[in-house]
């Protein structure tokens, strides 16, 4: 059965997780975790590791592997819980891997091509989409000839999170869900990665929520609600200024 939220409470809002527990295996990782995030806004959730960071991201995109073993996941207004993976990408959602899969045997064009024909109810135009495509490749320093590469295949690991990104902004999904995804680049990986974001946040019916323990990929991008994980639970929130302070003093207060 699908639930949905009173009208009047789906206004703006694109994401609420209520009293949120995850277990993988017979662990439990998430001990209660509430959350919204309303349209245009960018939220960052920070923590040490271990603290259950990617265990939300999984548990929000449908991965089998988390369990939801109490609370709930609405998404545009809808329940969310009985979806697959499939279903949650289709309505909208969007998940970066802090290591992506290679696949080989489909381009990366062909890729992006099938995920936003299954996004959408109308013929996709192959004109216009390679025209976007490669206006995009562009945009984010990467060689034409990698859409025709096998998915990540041979990718370095630089060049598989500008893949992602490169997916972000094709697909233009509702909420995006990025996992660590300045980890093991380099200074110029980040910046570029960190201008495709940029563009990403300039559409305001979208939302963005990006998974780290580290602030390289931050450092230029507008930030409205940045929250603390530590052992599962959300133990503080604030404004970006709260990321400045975990720059200067790590998360030893939150640990406590």
């Amino acid at each position: 059965m699908i639930y949905f939220l009173k009208e009047d409470s789906m206004e703006n809002e694109i994401l609420r997780v209520e009293n949120l527990h995850v277990s993988v295996e017979e662990q439990e990782i998430l001990h209660g975790l509430d959350l919204t995030v309303k349209k245009g806004e960018t939220h960052v959730l920070m923590g040490p590791n271990g603290a259950g960071k990617s265990t939300l991201g999984n548990a929000l995109m449908g991965n089998p592997a988390y369990r939801v073993t109490k609370g709930s996941i609405f998404f545009q207004g809808k329940d969310i819980g009985a979806l697959t993976v499939s279903d949650r990408a289709r309505e909208g959602l969007f998940l970066s891997f802090q290591n992506p899969l290679e696949v080989p045997g489909i381009t990366l064009e062909s890729f992006i091509r099938a995920a936003l024909s299954q996004r959408s109810d109308r013929p996709l135009k192959l004109f216009a989409f390679r025209r976007e495509l490669q206006r995009t490749l562009e945009a984010l320093d990467m060689d034409p000839g990698y859409a025709q590469r096998d998915l990540n295949v041979g990718f370095s690991g630089g060049e598989k999170k500008k893949s992602e990104i490169l997916q972000l902004l094709m697909l233009k999904p509702t909420l995006a869900i990025l996992d660590e995804t300045d980890s093991g680049l380099d200074v110029d990986a980040v910046r570029t990665v960190s201008r495709g974001v940029e563009e990403y946040q300039k559409n305001q019916d979208s939302a963005l929520l990006i998974i780290t323990h580290s602030t390289g990929i931050l450092s230029a991008l507008h930030v409205d609600v940045t929250h603390v994980l530590v052992d599962g639970r959300i133990v503080a929130e604030g404004d970006a200024s709260l990321i400045e302070e975990i720059n200067r003093n790590g998360f030893t207060r939150f640990e406590s």
